[in-house]
Formats: C-alpha cells, structure tokens, sequence
C-alpha cells in the first residue's frame, strides 16, 4: 500500500467530544500523526461515557472513544503549570496544525494562545473550534449542537407544520458546522502556507458553520422577503411529491421533485389524476390522497415498486438495518478494529471519503490509552530522561493510568 497522504502532517489536538475529534479523526485516517494533547486528570470525557441505549453492552465504552480516536497518541499536559505549557510550545514548534475547542480566550490566559504560539511557529495553522466565534456577542456563552440550531433557523425549520421542531439523529452543527467546517478551513489555510510560508488563525464557529447549510432557503427568503415556517419548506415537508409516507408496516420516502420522477410513480400506481398536483402542500386533497396510496403496500413492496419505477422511493431504515445494508457493506462503511484488552474486534463507521490512488486507513492503529504516548513525544521533542522524570515529578505531565480513580461519565451523576 502506498503512503498515506497525511503521513507528512503533524497536528496537536487539544479538543474533547464530538466536534474536534471528528476532524482530527479524519487527518488521523488518512495518516496524520495526530498528538491528543490530554489534561493529568480525566482527559477527553468521551473516554469515560458509556453507552446509553437500553441493554447496550457495557463493553461498548471503548467503542465510543474509538469512533473519534482511531489511530491518535495521546500525551498528558497539566497546561496550568508553566513546565507543562512549555511542553506545549515545544511541541507546536514542530506543528503543522494546533486544533482547540476551549472558549475564547482560555488558551490566550493561560499564556500558550495563538498569539503567542505563532511567535514560535509562523507557519502554525490553528484552529479554534467554538459556538459563537472568536469575537460576537455571544463569544462566552456555553452551548450544544441544539442551541446553536435552534439560534441559526434550522431547528425552528425542522419537521411538520402542527408539531414541534425535530432534532436530528446527527449532530448537523457538531459534525457540519463544526468537525468538517473546520477540516476545510485547515486545509484552505494550509494550501495558502504553500505560497505565503505563514500560519494562521482558522476561527470556525459551529453556529455559524451549520447556518451555512440554509443556503438555498435563506437566499430564498431575503431576495424575496418572504420568511418560510415549519412545514412549509418546499425540502422539509411542504410539498406532496418530496416527504416521508407511512406504509403498512413503517415509513418510505417519495423524493419525486422532478417532473419524470412523479409521473412515473403517478402512473405506476395508477393515479394519472395526480400528475398536475406534485407541489400541492401537505394537508391538501392530494396529499391525503397520496397517503392513501402508500398505506396500502408495505416497505418491501414499495422497495419492490422502486425497483420496476425510478421515481426516487427508498424505505426509512432503522440504524441495524442501514449498517447490515448492502448499500454500506458494499463501500467498507463498517470497519472491524482491534484493539487491547478487547475481547473482539471493535465495529465502528469506516472512511466516507474514498481516494483511489492513496486511499485512508481507518484500521491502521488503535485508539489511544490515556496518556499512553507521553513519554514517546516527549522524547521526539528532545527533553532526556531526567528531564521527563522531572516534569513526571512536577505533575506537569502524566503517563498512563493515573485516572483510572477518578472515572466517571459526564453524562451521569457518578
């Protein structure tokens, strides 16, 4: 296999949870060595979550940190000590990308923000991951990926007209606004450090990166004025021939926007009297009449249907069902790792992005123990043994273990 094409980046990552860990994930999959820089205490909280479905099995924890850490090292850092934040700089001196999700301004009080890193590194790419921005009125507030759809319009956009805002299975200003936003602003700031030789400050905020994705509907509204609600949206609900349908035995979708796709399934189930009525709004005559239509024949009849008429019909999969799809199987979407102390090997999502020459490497390494590769970065960073033994007794830095006393879950009360 050729060598992956990251191998030559090298990216400190400072973030915890979903956002960050998702986009340094995916510079780890295709071969950038990604240092998780950990605190001496807990580290990243998502190591100590466990599952929270009814009867998952407990073993899964490391499934949850896996699916965000693959193929990382982690190094542990006490950042409030000035031996610690010395290491920091050490290491960002060699950086290509400092990847960080702390509020605004806690880095730049702690003395090792990007002001002062740069002084170090001019040509360090860093990336701070936040809520609101770097500056704005709300640079300080707390927030989840919930708040900040709920703040952009598209949560209040989200689901039928009559009923609630719909939160989506995946985190759309997490992993949108935020991992991938931020994963294209590296890399634009980065292929510009080709030309210019400098680094620079890549401000990503996750409100405003998934606000991003109302593109069509916010274009819409402010060249003619007219500001859609929840139901209406001609995407999300408000026409007949695009929308969920419950069939006799669960639900499909009917995404017939074009005129050849709705004729063709206007007249694959006889109902030729529909043909000038796609765009009617739920609730019309229509609509009921194509709710009709769809609970008389159950998933795999509609599958069945779809598969003589191509009109856009697929059933709506439950997760177990979507992951043992061919659809999936077919394109390495579930990937098998192992990883220590593991009974089996752990399943977890494989690569969406597929390169045919240098393709990424989901299973090339396991993810990281706490603090299990403190001593090996420290060496590459040139501090000796005594050195090492010295920040060890400092509490600057911590190696493998020392945690184990304080586990617990953020998510539970323990």
């Amino acid at each position: 296999m050729s060598e992956l094409p990251l191998a030559d980046l090298k990216v400190l990552d400072l973030t915890r949870l979903l956002p960050g860990g998702f986009c340094s994930l995916l510079l780890a999959d295709f071969g950038a060595d990604v240092i998780k820089v950990e605190d001496t205490g807990l580290g990243d909280y998502v190591r100590w979550s466990p599952p929270y479905y009814e009867g998952a099995d407990p073993s899964a924890r490391s499934a949850l940190f896996l699916a965000l850490n693959r193929g990382k090292r982690s190094i542990r850092v006490d950042l409030k000590t000035d031996a610690g934040k010395e290491v920091l700089i050490r290491l960002a001196r060699h950086a290509d990308v400092l990847l960080e999700s702390f509020r605004p301004g806690v880095l730049d009080r702690l003395g090792v923000g990007f002001e002062r890193l740069r002084l170090e590194n001019p040509g360090l790419v860093y990336c701070a991951i936040t809520g609101y921005g770097q500056d704005g009125p709300s640079r300080d507030r707390s927030g989840h990926d919930m708040n900040y759809l709920g703040l952009n319009g598209i949560l209040g956009l989200t689901g039928e007209g009559d009923g609630p805002p719909v939160q989506s299975a995946g985190q759309i200003a997490d992993l949108g606004g935020g991992a991938l936003t931020a994963l294209v602003g590296i890399f634009i700031a980065l292929r510009e450090r080709e030309r210019s030789g400098a680094g620079q400050l890549v401000d990503c905020s996750m409100f405003h990166g998934s606000m991003a994705w109302l593109a069509f509907v916010a274009a819409d509204a402010l060249a003619t004025g007219g500001w859609p609600h929840r139901g209406q949206l001609p995407l999300a609900g408000g026409l007949t021939c695009y929308r969920p349908y419950r069939c006799a035995d669960g639900y499909v979708t009917l995404g017939a926007l074009e005129p050849k796709f709705w004729r063709t399934f206007c007249v694959g189930v006889g109902r030729e009297d529909l043909l000038e009525h796609a765009f009617d709004p739920p609730g019309s005559d229509v609509h009921r009449a194509v709710c009709e239509v769809f609970a008389a024949r159950t998933r795999e009849e509609w599958r069945a249907f779809a598969s003589e008429h191509d009109c856009c019909l697929e059933p709506v999969l439950d997760l177990d069902e979507a992951l043992e799809s061919e659809l999936v199987t077919s394109r390495e979407m579930v990937v098998e790792l192992d990883q220590p102390g593991a009974e089996r090997p752990v399943r977890l999502l494989g690569l969406p992005v597929k390169l045919s020459r240098t393709p990424g490497d989901p299973t090339r390494a396991p993810g990281p123990a706490l603090g299990q590769h403190t001593d090996e970065v420290l060496r590459a960073a040139g501090y000796s043994p005594q050195e090492i033994s010295a920040l060890h007794d400092a509490g600057a830095v911590a190696g493998p273990g020392a945690a184990e006393a304080a586990r617990g879950s953020f998510m539970s009360a323990s």
